[in-house]
Protein backbone atom coordinates (compact mmCIF):
# COMPACT_ATOMS: atom_id res chain seq x y z
CA UNK A 1 0.00 0.00 0.00
CA UNK A 2 1.22 3.52 -0.74
CA UNK A 3 2.77 5.06 2.31
CA UNK A 4 0.98 8.37 2.60
CA UNK A 5 2.15 9.26 6.05
CA UNK A 6 5.84 8.53 5.91
CA UNK A 7 6.69 11.26 3.39
CA UNK A 8 5.71 14.90 3.16
CA UNK A 9 3.59 15.56 0.07
CA UNK A 10 4.87 17.66 -2.83
CA UNK A 11 4.30 21.39 -2.50
CA UNK A 12 2.44 21.91 -5.79
CA UNK A 13 -1.31 21.25 -6.18
CA UNK A 14 -0.82 18.57 -8.85
CA UNK A 15 1.79 16.66 -6.88
CA UNK A 16 -0.12 16.93 -3.63
CA UNK A 17 -3.34 15.60 -5.18
CA UNK A 18 -1.49 12.71 -6.81
CA UNK A 19 0.21 11.91 -3.49
CA UNK A 20 -2.89 11.99 -1.32
CA UNK A 21 -5.10 10.28 -3.90
CA UNK A 22 -2.56 7.45 -4.24
CA UNK A 23 -2.92 6.58 -0.58
CA UNK A 24 -6.71 6.73 -0.72
CA UNK A 25 -6.72 4.69 -3.93
CA UNK A 26 -4.60 2.00 -2.28
CA UNK A 27 -7.14 1.80 0.54
CA UNK A 28 -10.04 1.61 -1.94
CA UNK A 29 -8.30 -1.12 -3.93
CA UNK A 30 -7.62 -3.11 -0.76
CA UNK A 31 -11.34 -3.33 0.14
CA UNK A 32 -13.26 -6.50 -0.56
CA UNK A 33 -16.87 -6.44 -1.77
CA UNK A 34 -18.01 -7.16 1.79
CA UNK A 35 -15.97 -4.27 3.23
CA UNK A 36 -18.11 -1.52 1.70
CA UNK A 37 -20.92 -2.02 4.21
CA UNK A 38 -18.58 -1.76 7.20
CA UNK A 39 -19.25 1.15 9.54
CA UNK A 40 -16.90 4.13 9.47
CA UNK A 41 -15.91 6.55 12.24
CA UNK A 42 -18.29 9.09 10.67
CA UNK A 43 -21.68 8.54 12.31
CA UNK A 44 -24.24 7.04 9.90
CA UNK A 45 -21.58 6.46 7.21
CA UNK A 46 -20.27 3.16 5.89
CA UNK A 47 -16.92 2.70 4.16
CA UNK A 48 -18.79 3.14 0.86
CA UNK A 49 -20.27 6.44 2.07
CA UNK A 50 -16.76 7.81 2.63
CA UNK A 51 -15.92 7.08 -1.01
CA UNK A 52 -19.27 8.46 -2.20
CA UNK A 53 -18.65 11.70 -0.32
CA UNK A 54 -15.26 12.17 -1.97
CA UNK A 55 -16.73 11.56 -5.42
CA UNK A 56 -20.05 13.38 -5.20
CA UNK A 57 -19.39 16.76 -3.60
CA UNK A 58 -16.38 17.76 -5.74
CA UNK A 59 -18.24 16.95 -8.95
CA UNK A 60 -20.89 19.44 -7.89
CA UNK A 61 -18.23 21.90 -6.64
CA UNK A 62 -16.44 21.87 -10.01
CA UNK A 63 -19.57 23.14 -11.76
CA UNK A 64 -18.47 26.50 -10.34
CA UNK A 65 -15.61 26.39 -12.85
CA UNK A 66 -17.91 25.38 -15.70
CA UNK A 67 -16.73 21.78 -15.45
CA UNK A 68 -19.41 19.12 -15.89
CA UNK A 69 -18.30 15.59 -15.08
CA UNK A 70 -20.77 12.86 -15.96
CA UNK A 71 -22.41 10.57 -13.41
CA UNK A 72 -20.61 7.51 -12.05
CA UNK A 73 -22.23 4.34 -10.71
CA UNK A 74 -20.45 4.21 -7.38
CA UNK A 75 -22.64 1.45 -5.93
CA UNK A 76 -21.98 -0.89 -8.83
CA UNK A 77 -18.19 -0.59 -8.68
CA UNK A 78 -16.73 1.74 -6.03
CA UNK A 79 -13.14 1.04 -7.08
CA UNK A 80 -13.70 1.83 -10.77
CA UNK A 81 -15.81 4.89 -9.91
CA UNK A 82 -13.16 6.27 -7.56
CA UNK A 83 -10.31 5.69 -10.01
CA UNK A 84 -12.21 7.30 -12.88
CA UNK A 85 -13.21 10.26 -10.72
CA UNK A 86 -9.77 10.95 -9.30
CA UNK A 87 -8.18 10.66 -12.76
CA UNK A 88 -10.62 13.29 -14.03
CA UNK A 89 -9.85 15.66 -11.15
CA UNK A 90 -6.10 15.08 -11.55
CA UNK A 91 -6.38 16.02 -15.23
CA UNK A 92 -8.05 19.31 -14.26
CA UNK A 93 -5.29 20.16 -11.77
CA UNK A 94 -2.58 19.13 -14.23
CA UNK A 95 -4.03 21.39 -16.95
CA UNK A 96 -6.18 24.05 -15.27
CA UNK A 97 -6.25 26.16 -18.48
CA UNK A 98 -6.70 29.36 -16.49
CA UNK A 99 -10.16 28.32 -15.27
CA UNK A 100 -11.54 30.05 -12.20
CA UNK A 101 -13.91 28.37 -9.77
CA UNK A 102 -16.63 30.64 -8.40
CA UNK A 103 -18.42 29.56 -5.27
CA UNK A 104 -20.53 31.63 -2.85
CA UNK A 105 -18.72 30.08 0.12
CA UNK A 106 -15.15 30.26 -1.16
CA UNK A 107 -15.15 33.20 -3.56
CA UNK A 108 -13.28 33.08 -6.87
CA UNK A 109 -10.09 31.02 -7.06
CA UNK A 110 -8.03 29.42 -9.80
CA UNK A 111 -9.53 25.95 -10.16
CA UNK A 112 -6.29 24.18 -9.21
CA UNK A 113 -6.03 26.25 -6.01
CA UNK A 114 -9.67 25.55 -5.10
CA UNK A 115 -9.19 21.80 -5.60
CA UNK A 116 -5.96 21.86 -3.60
CA UNK A 117 -7.36 23.84 -0.71
CA UNK A 118 -10.74 22.19 -0.33
CA UNK A 119 -10.64 18.81 -2.02
CA UNK A 120 -7.13 17.44 -1.68
CA UNK A 121 -7.23 18.27 2.02
CA UNK A 122 -10.55 16.41 2.29
CA UNK A 123 -9.09 13.30 0.64
CA UNK A 124 -6.21 13.41 3.11
CA UNK A 125 -8.47 13.73 6.15
CA UNK A 126 -11.01 11.13 5.00
CA UNK A 127 -8.19 8.63 4.40
CA UNK A 128 -8.24 8.32 8.19
CA UNK A 129 -11.93 7.37 8.11
CA UNK A 130 -11.59 4.82 5.32
CA UNK A 131 -8.50 3.20 6.83
CA UNK A 132 -10.28 2.85 10.17
CA UNK A 133 -13.43 1.47 8.53
CA UNK A 134 -11.32 -1.17 6.81
CA UNK A 135 -9.61 -2.11 10.07
CA UNK A 136 -6.26 -0.57 9.12
CA UNK A 137 -4.13 1.93 11.00
CA UNK A 138 -4.18 5.29 9.18
CA UNK A 139 -0.90 6.97 8.23
CA UNK A 140 -1.46 10.68 7.70
CA UNK A 141 2.08 11.79 8.56
CA UNK A 142 2.93 13.08 12.02
CA UNK A 143 4.47 16.39 10.94
CA UNK A 144 1.64 17.12 8.54
CA UNK A 145 -0.91 16.37 11.26
CA UNK A 146 0.95 18.68 13.65
CA UNK A 147 0.95 21.49 11.07
CA UNK A 148 -2.72 21.01 10.17
CA UNK A 149 -3.77 21.04 13.81
CA UNK A 150 -1.77 24.20 14.51
CA UNK A 151 -3.56 25.87 11.59
CA UNK A 152 -7.03 24.78 12.74
CA UNK A 153 -6.83 25.52 16.46
CA UNK A 154 -6.99 29.33 16.12
CA UNK A 155 -10.23 29.05 14.09
CA UNK A 156 -11.77 26.37 16.30
CA UNK A 157 -15.14 28.10 16.78
CA UNK A 158 -15.51 28.96 13.10
CA UNK A 159 -14.88 25.32 12.17
CA UNK A 160 -17.42 24.07 14.72
CA UNK A 161 -20.00 26.60 13.53
CA UNK A 162 -19.56 25.37 9.94
CA UNK A 163 -21.08 22.03 10.91
CA UNK A 164 -18.21 20.20 9.20
CA UNK A 165 -16.70 18.92 12.44
CA UNK A 166 -18.24 17.30 15.49
CA UNK A 167 -17.31 18.17 19.07
CA UNK A 168 -13.64 17.61 19.87
CA UNK A 169 -12.85 14.29 21.57
CA UNK A 170 -10.62 14.42 24.67
CA UNK A 171 -7.18 12.82 24.25
CA UNK A 172 -4.10 12.55 26.46
CA UNK A 173 -1.49 15.31 26.33
CA UNK A 174 1.06 12.78 25.06
CA UNK A 175 -1.20 11.50 22.24
CA UNK A 176 0.36 11.41 18.76
CA UNK A 177 -0.17 14.40 16.43
CA UNK A 178 -2.39 12.19 14.26
CA UNK A 179 -4.57 11.20 17.22
CA UNK A 180 -4.76 14.83 18.36
CA UNK A 181 -5.85 15.96 14.89
CA UNK A 182 -8.46 13.21 14.60
CA UNK A 183 -9.81 14.12 18.04
CA UNK A 184 -9.91 17.82 17.18
CA UNK A 185 -12.13 17.20 14.14
CA UNK A 186 -14.46 15.05 16.23
CA UNK A 187 -13.12 11.54 15.64
CA UNK A 188 -12.32 9.10 18.41
CA UNK A 189 -8.74 7.92 17.78
CA UNK A 190 -9.56 4.66 19.58
CA UNK A 191 -12.53 3.92 17.27
CA UNK A 192 -12.61 0.41 15.83
CA UNK A 193 -15.22 -1.14 13.53
CA UNK A 194 -17.45 -3.63 15.28
CA UNK A 195 -16.82 -7.15 14.14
Amino acid sequence: MAQNGTHEPPADPSGRLAHDAAYFTALVESASADDWSRPSPVPEWTALDVVKHLIEWPRDFLKGAGIELGPLDIDADPVAAWKRHVAQVQAIVDEPAGRVLSNPNTGDKPVEEAIDQFYTADIWMHSWDLAKALGREPELGEERCRTALAGMQPIDQMLRDSGQFGPAVPVADDASPQDKLAAFVGRDPAWRPER
